[in-house]
């Protein structure tokens, strides 16, 4: 069977200034900025957990501000069936992860295991 687990918070800005809107949830949330690298800095900017606990980043988006999570997997397919299984609906598939829709209307994304833990964690799933 396979795993899943939170991977963490993506905070949606519609914005054209991704640096500012990083910079006023770097100092919201006491985390420091990260740039990414090539075109995914164009569009991300990763906020450092000091705990290394979770995922945050700030997205410029298209749609409403607003945040959404992403669950990771080491199946992304076979999480997806899970979760349409329990009500949720495929909404877009972007590179290699999809966009859900919750039975209540929440957006989030299911992306694939991709966090240092997750092996370790899975692991200790058996």
């Amino acid at each position: 069977m396979h795993k899943s687990m939170l991977s963490g918070f993506i905070i949606d800005c519609r914005t054209d200034d991704l640096k500012s809107a990083a910079s006023f949830w770097s100092a919201a949330l006491g985390m420091d900025t990260r740039i990414l690298p090539g075109q995914e800095g164009d569009n991300y900017v990763r906020l450092v957990d000091p705990a290394e606990r979770i995922d945050v980043e700030v997205q410029t988006v298209d749609h409403e501000s607003r945040v959404h999570l992403d669950i990771e997997a080491d199946d992304v397919e076979a999480e997806v069936r899970r979760l349409e299984k329990l009500g949720a609906k495929r909404v877009a598939q972007i590179r290699t992860w999809w966009v859900m829709q919750a039975p209540t209307g929440q957006k989030f994304c299911v992306v694939r295991a991709h966090s240092r833990d997750f092996a370790k964690i899975a692991r200790d799933w058996g």
